[in-house]
């Protein structure tokens, strides 16, 4: 017989001192029951509600360990901290914050021979001109085929073209600048670095190399001439190289060919047509090619027919139909001045104007 502390059918298998506990790898602690999703109910819920012998417990709610706090922490830290390098790095190269450049202007005003040719049609003098196979407004300024550099992609050299184009169009063609009323369609398009100085340009007008008008944009003086056809003759070519690591340069040669009446004359006056012929220089930084603007360098003007008597700096101011040079030669030029430019005037072949 058992003791009397044991069962009447001896100790049950598995209980401490019984038999093997071959269950013993199967047994659940608290934390576990705890932490199951499935919970049965009690006989009575199950009698009460007649529901399922079990039912889906509600996720426990754990907050993060002090461990993954800090984790995260640095994390932020770390990624804040990268965020802070990247606008304000330490290394940056002089090239990277070298300022915009500053414009060199030369105009050089062209003096006719003889009285200026004119006619009734605007048609039938670009017709006998040497602009009859010119191209009319934008369309004679084509991009150039396009090819990647060793530094920039080709979709960064197209975008460089097409700002310089851009710039040709507003300073040579727009009719609201061409007379002398705008300026602003120009401006938009330079460089944050190079606005004080066209500003001042434009306040204070000077034949120094610097401060040109002319330079910066074909204006006639809407005193004395107006556009008789908007159709205004190009002809020239773009074309886009590298000039360093963090920069792209496009030089421009173009022709632009107006006819011009009197201000204020009506139709019935004489037509003549002016010619201006552009050099310009345009550099590229990679904010300039993301922002669309251009920095202009360089400025080489011809424009006739002119009188070289007569100041070209801040307005051009053309010698119409019938009309001929007055006499005297540019200002002199100072020799000793060493911010200044040498005043320069040429002469209009006669070939340039058209056969009347």
């Amino acid at each position: 017989m058992g003791g009397p502390g044991d069962p009447p059918e001896g100790t049950p298998e598995g209980a401490p001192g019984g038999a093997e506990d071959e269950y013993r790898s199967v047994v659940f602690d608290e934390s576990f029951i705890r932490a199951a999703r499935l919970q049965e109910y009690s006989a009575r819920e199950r009698m009460t509600d007649h529901t399922p012998a079990v039912r889906r417990r509600a996720p426990l709610h754990r907050s993060l360990s002090r461990q993954a706090l800090i984790l995260v922490l640095l994390i932020a830290v770390a990624f804040g901290t990268a965020v802070y390098m990247g606008v304000r790095h330490p290394y940056r190269t002089a090239e990277t914050e070298r300022p915009a450049e500053q414009l060199h202007t030369t105009v050089v005003p062209l003096a006719p021979q003889g009285p200026v040719p004119g006619a009734a049609d605007a048609e039938y003098l670009f017709a006998h001109s040497p602009a009859a196979q010119f191209s009319i407004g934008a369309e004679g300024i084509p991009l150039p085929a396009v090819r990647r550099t060793a530094h920039f992609s080709e979709s960064q050299v197209v975008s460089a073209l097409t700002a310089a184009k851009d710039y040709i169009v507003e300073s040579s063609l727009h009719p609201e600048v061409l007379t002398g009323g705008q300026v602003h369609p120009v401006r938009a398009l330079l460089d944050a670095g190079q606005l004080d100085q066209f500003d001042q340009s434009f306040a204070h007008p000077a034949a120094d190399g610097r401060h040109t008008p002319t330079g910066w944009l074909v204006r006639f003086d809407p005193a004395r001439a107006e556009l008789a056809d908007r159709g205004i003759r190009v002809q020239g070519s773009l074309q886009a190289t590298e000039a360093g690591s963090s920069t792209l340069a496009v030089s421009a040669d173009h022709v632009f060919v107006y006819a011009l009446r009197p201000a204020g004359s009506g139709a019935r006056a004489h037509v003549s047509l002016f010619t201006v012929r552009r050099e310009l220089q345009f550099r590229f930084s990679r904010d300039d090619l993301r922002l669309h603007q251009v920095q202009l360098v360089q400025a080489q003007v011809q424009a006739g027919p002119l009188s070289c008597a007569e100041d070209a700096a801040g307005r051009l101011r053309p010698l119409l139909a019938g009309q001929t040079a007055r006499a005297g030669g540019p200002a002199g030029t100072d020799p000793y001045a060493t911010d200044g430019a040498p005043a320069l005037c040429g002469t209009l072949a006669p070939s340039a104007e058209p056969r009347v």
